[in-house]
């Protein structure tokens, strides 16, 4: 045979080769999926969960907001501000095998007690402690981020606790920087009225959605939906989310941002 036909002949052979469907074995491409009703279900219902914890979950709807946010099996989750852990718990059995949870603790609020028994509940969790006011994470790690009844910490200071004056814009260029490319954060906090946010924060622990949609927005998240299903009109924002006539019933927003993936 002719060189020329050989060459001719091995062209068409890999051309026909390249238009064969592909074979039924080959793997599909990776697609995400939402945490089912029933696992975060399952994951709420975790009977090794603390009692005192299980008891909030009538007032916090753990299941309905993580289906709302829109988890999804194998992400890469944060609790940001922990508080001992009380979502990083139910994430860690609502992620999958494949996912991973990690809860930031401020040093001003950790709990020895507290986090040893939740690691020994829950031991996959990864607990990173930092100074409050130099919250500093690291790039691209998380799919999914909760901050639930702390944004307003951000602008809170206390001789108390040890905590200086912290620059919101600096927490969340943080924030931002360690979400993924269409990474989801959900704030929950109380409802504050408008005014002096520094203020509002020290004398009620609340601020103002308003605020909150704001700082987030400049710092480049999209603000993607909003929910009232924590809402209480009867609460007159105006009393302290400790004070015993409201503690544990405030009106709550619900704001879930994504980081955009372009």
């Amino acid at each position: 045979m002719k060189p020329y036909l050989i060459l001719t002949s091995a062209l068409a052979l890999s051309l026909a080769a390249c238009s064969q469907p592909a074979s039924e074995d080959a793997a599909p491409p990776a697609e995400t999926q939402a945490v089912s009703a029933d696992a975060l279900a399952a994951a709420v219902a975790n009977e090794a969960r603390p009692e005192a914890a299980r008891e909030r979950d009538a007032g916090r709807k753990p299941a309905e907001i993580l289906a709302f946010l829109g988890l999804e099996q194998g992400d890469a989750a944060v609790d940001v501000i922990s508080g001992g852990g009380y979502w990083a718990e139910i994430l860690a059995r609502a992620v999958g095998e494949n996912g991973s949870v990690t809860a930031f603790e401020p040093e001003q609020f950790y709990d020895e007690e507290a986090w040893s028994a939740l690691s020994e509940r829950e031991p996959g969790i990864a607990v990173e402690r930092y100074p409050f006011e130099k919250f500093a994470p690291g790039a691209d790690r998380f799919d999914f981020a909760i901050m639930n009844l702390n944004y307003h910490d951000v602008y809170w200071e206390s001789e108390e606790y040890k905590l200086p004056r912290t620059d919101p814009e600096q927490f969340l260029a943080a924030l931002y920087a360690t979400m993924k490319p269409g990474g989801v954060v959900g704030v929950i906090d109380h409802t504050g009225k408008p005014g002096d946010t520094r203020k509002t924060v020290d004398d009620f622990h609340r601020i103002d959605p308003a605020v909150v949609r704001a700082d987030f927005e400049k710092a480049g998240f999209v603000l993607e939906a909003e929910s009232d299903m924590l809402a209480n009109p009867d609460d007159p924002l105006d009393v302290g989310v400790f004070d015993p006539a409201i503690r544990g019933k405030t009106d709550r927003f619900v704001m879930k941002f994504v980081k955009p993936a372009g």
